[in-house]
């Protein structure tokens, strides 16, 4: 009995952390569309609400590459059309990720350095990493050719798929 209780109680402990955030996820972005990119992406529920992500890239072309989270979590296309277009329950016009209304997949822009590399790390209100209908859980990233201008509906003008990982 007193192993049930201490049990319980144990077990009571972890829901109560993980209802007070700290609900993980994550991707691995694999290569899409000749590209050579590939990364991972990490997402950390806060207890303060919002999502914490961090996305590292390598072997990238240097510059600015618009990221997203897409609607579908199928990356089995070569150029990652499977995906679906990007992550929008809300119904929103496409904007930045600073934008009060835009997609909650809008993460904007990623920088890549002259060695390849690059890393972002952005906090979006508008997701979850627990179930529900704004989680990432499921859902695809996608790496993006070009720089999003934040503004051209409904992709902001990103260019290819050069990359593509689903959400588990």
């Amino acid at each position: 009995m007193k192993g049930s209780l201490m049990g319980l109680a144990m077990a009571g402990t972890a829901a109560l952390a993980l209802a007070a955030g700290g609900a993980k996820a994550s991707a691995t972005i694999e290569s899409k569309s000749g590209s050579q990119a590939h990364g991972s992406v990490h997402f950390e529920e806060l207890s303060s609400g919002g999502v914490k992500v961090h996305v590292h890239m390598e072997h990238a072309t240097p510059g600015k590459h618009g990221l997203h989270i897409h609607e579908k979590g199928d990356c089995s296309d070569a150029e990652a059309k499977n995906a679906g277009g990007h992550f929008n329950p809300g119904s929103m016009e496409h904007a930045g990720p600073m934008d009060a209304k835009r997609h909650a997949g809008d993460l904007g822009n990623i920088e890549i350095k002259a060695d390849g590399s690059g890393d972002l790390d952005i906090t979006s209100d508008m997701l979850t990493v627990k179930p529900g209908p704004n989680s990432v859980v499921g859902k695809a990233v996608v790496f993006h050719e070009k720089e999003d201008d934040l503004k051209t509906q409904p992709t902001g003008n990103a260019g290819g798929r050069y990359g593509c990982g689903v959400v588990k």
